[in-house]
C-alpha cells in the first residue's frame, strides 16, 4: 500500500512540474544590431513583444516574406523607421482603413 501511495505522489509531482514549465518558443532572447536595406525590403509585418513574466526583453519582431522572424531593439532608429515603412505600405494597400493625418495649422 505504501508503494502505491508513494508512486502516485511521485507521478503527481512529475505532472505538476511538467505543467508548470513556461515555453519560451515565441520570445526573443537577443536582438540583431542592424539589418541591411535589402533584408528590410522583405519585412511584411511586425509584432511588439513586451517584457513581462514570460519574456525577458521588450522587442520588435519583424516577420519576413518566407515566415522568418527577426528580433530588434525597439529603441533603435532603424527599427522604428522600418515599422513606419511597414505601416505606410499597409495603409497604401488598405486605404479604406487608413486615417489621413490632419493638415498642420499655420499660426499667423
Amino acid at each position: 500500500m505504501r508503494f502505491h501511495a508513494l508512486f502516485l505522489l511521485l507521478l503527481l509531482c512529475c505532472v505538476y512540474l511538467a505543467a508548470a514549465q513556461v515555453s519560451y518558443d515565441d520570445c526573443c532572447l537577443k536582438y540583431v544590431r542592424k539589418m541591411s536595406r535589402g533584408a528590410q525590403k522583405h519585412a511584411v509585418s511586425y509584432k511588439v513583444q513586451k517584457a513581462d513574466g514570460s519574456c525577458n526583453i521588450a522587442a520588435l519582431i519583424f516577420i519576413m516574406k518566407r515566415g522568418r522572424m527577426i528580433c530588434a531593439n525597439p529603441s533603435d532608429s532603424w527599427a522604428l523607421r522600418l515599422v513606419e515603412s511597414i505601416d505606410a505600405k499597409k495603409a497604401k494597400q488598405n486605404p479604406k482603413y487608413y486615417k489621413k493625418p490632419r493638415p498642420l495649422q499655420r499660426k499667423g
